[in-house]
């Protein structure tokens, strides 16, 4: 899907600000055909969760309620009028006036509705979006919801951060012309000194396209016909980590000799490889060093700032990262495009995070009950991640930034159900894109020899709390139980390994001249520890400390204010685990 843009063909309007709000106990039955009756207003986007000082928002459960007057510009009477919505966390419906025109599920990734019919140039409509915070055992990611005597709803979620929700990024409404570009996929491939794009447009009409390649200067250097091609880039300046470059590639789209729409679409020329136990980019083998993130700052929730996103890139700049994993959800298209221009690798992933009732049961402390069943994780739930990997893959396609897909984190794959799960979606990731390789996050509970899927991706990624919650405090034993395990996984699958999560909860300020978990201390030596061991194995190509930041989770006596594991605080302040990254990252030479 591609993003909305303003172009000499489309005009877009960014309908962000303050929207009046209200919760679904606070309105009658049918909210959108009328004004919304309410005090409140939220602002779009951020998660509404820690706006107001009220228990009742901040815990609800269910449907709340957006709505606010939309003037549609005079100028777009020959236009099509469309409404857009990036995010509606987990469930979303649209109304216009008095007409329901979109529903979606799923969180993270956006939806749109044509509206021309039902509005008028020059005119107001009432615009109303409803958002629904329910998981459940068929949604990704999963949860469930219980209904306490007294009649109040209790969400139950099995993901180990907090289930904010609302509208956490922009709202558009956009013109365009009824014969358009509706989708662009680019390929793009090295030979020799070249650069070759390989494109494939879709349309809304009939119409002679034409696709034009401009350098970062804006001059042509090369150019095609068709809705499908091959264009050749003499010399080419390629995309690489930590020197991105980016050409803007022109599709056009023209009707009795006129250009009648007009998309630019950035690409970054680069070829991403695993060929044994390496992981190549362009040719050359690459090293990932970063972290797992979240979307989380305070107040604001999930919804996203431009601020922060500059400051968390130039955090990473400063610290020598060099990549992130979208943890555990698609996050916002802007954080993808920042990371294209500024040459920092991504690995993409869906909001599957929760598939493993093993943890809930033991870890957080629930009832035993099986991950795979027909009250659980079932086809239901696998048709609705093979639509989250759809809707993933069509957003995020285009990214030169984007190497690599995970299609779920920390899933209970050992299990004998796990592979009848997991096999078609594997396939499904690499039939929807066969040029990068795909893989899932490993969880420490299904460690080699156990681990019943590994084999159906391309990479090991893997989470490991050795010296955390196994073995806490010792990290000599630590040391010896975490490169057995990684040399175990080395000699039975030959494959490149990334550890995508290792940390220790550390409270800053908290301090200790023994290894005593929590102190600033303890997580410089666990992650020292890590590093050594890292060091040690050949085919390891990665390590992303859990986490960049501090972030909030849900009320629990395992975590204090939130999961602190950050080596920076939520309010981005160094721990010094951050300082002895930076001493390691800058230097560190594979």
């Amino acid at each position: 899907m591609l993003k909305p843009r303003s172009t000499a063909t489309r005009e877009l309007v960014r309908l962000d600000g303050l929207w009046p709000f209200a919760l679904d106990s606070q309105v009658g039955e049918t909210p959108w055909t009328t004004t919304l009756e309410t005090s409140l207003e939220a602002p779009v986007p951020a998660s509404y969760n820690d706006l107001f000082v009220d228990t009742a928002v901040r815990d609800h459960v269910g449907w709340v309620w957006y709505q606010r007057r939309v003037r549609v510009p005079r100028g777009w009477a020959d236009e099509r009028v469309l409404v857009r919505v990036d995010a509606a966390t987990h469930e979303g419906r649209v109304y216009v006036d008095d007409t329901l025109v979109a529903e979606h599920v799923g969180g993270y990734t956006p939806f749109e509705a044509d509206i021309t019919d039902l509005v008028r140039p020059g005119e107001e409509f009432r615009l109303t979006i409803a958002v629904n915070n329910e998981l459940t055992n068929v949604t990704i990611p999963p949860g469930s919801i219980t209904v306490d005597a007294d009649g109040r709803k209790k969400q139950r979620y099995f993901h180990d951060f907090y289930n904010y929700a609302g509208l956490a990024r922009s709202v558009w409404l956009y013109s365009a012309p009824a014969a358009r570009v509706d989708d662009i996929t680019v390929v793009t491939g090295v030979d020799g000194a070249d650069g070759i794009v390989d494109y494939e447009i879709v349309t809304t009409a009939p119409a002679e396209v034409r696709v034009r390649i401009l350098d970062s200067a804006g001059a042509e250097v090369g150019s095609a016909q068709g809705a499908s091609g091959s264009v050749r880039i003499a010399q080419v300046n390629l995309w690489q980590p930590g020197a991105a470059y980016l050409y803007e590639l022109v599709a056009e789209l023209i009707q009795d000799g006129e250009v009648v729409d007009t998309y630019p679409l950035a690409v970054g020329v680069r070829t991403v490889e695993v060929r044994g136990n390496q992981f190549l980019i362009n040719g050359k083998p690459f090293y990932f060093t970063g972290f797992g993130k979240h979307e989380d700052t305070a107040v604001r929730g999930k919804g996203h700032d431009d601020a922060y996103l500059v400051h968390d890139f130039e955090l990473m700049r400063w610290i020598g990262a060099n990549s992130f994993r979208t943890s555990h959800y698609p996050y916002a298209e802007e954080v993808l495009e920042y990371a294209d221009r500024k040459g920092i690798v991504v690995i993409d992933e869906t909001a599957a995070v929760g598939l493993n009732y093993s943890i809930i049961s033991g870890f957080l402390g629930g009832p035993v009950v099986p991950t795979f069943g027909p009250d659980s994780v079932n086809e239901q739930t696998q048709a609705a991640h093979a639509q989250a990997i759809r809707e993933l893959i069509a957003r995020d396609k285009n990214h030169p930034s984007v190497v690599m897909w995970s299609i779920a984190n920390e899933p209970d794959s050992g299990v004998d159900e796990a592979r009848a799960y997991f096999e078609p979606l594997a396939t499904l990731t690499r039939e929807l894109d066969p040029t990068r390789p795909v893989t899932f996050i490993n969880v420490m509970l299904a460690p080699v020899g156990t681990d019943k899927i590994s084999d159906l991706f391309d990479v090991l990624c893997l989470n490991r709390y050795y010296g955390w919650y196994v073995d806490t405090g010792d990290l000599q034993s630590a040391e010896a139980h975490l490169e057995a395990e990684l040399r175990g996984w080395e000699a039975s699958y030959g494959k490149p390994m990334i550890m995508t999560e290792y940390g220790a909860d550390t409270v800053a300020g908290t301090h200790s001249v023994f290894d005593q978990p929590w102190t600033e201390e303890y997580q410089v030596a666990y992650l020292d520890m890590n590093h050594r061991v890292f060091d040690r194995i050949e085919s390891f190509v990665g390590e992303q400390v859990w986490n960049f930041a501090d972030f909030q989770t849900a009320v629990g006596i395992i975590r204090v204010d939130g999961n602190k594991k950050g080596v920076f605080t939520r309010d981005r302040k160094p721990k010094a685990a951050a300082h002895a990254l930076r001493r390691r990252w800058t230097e560190l030479e594979k």
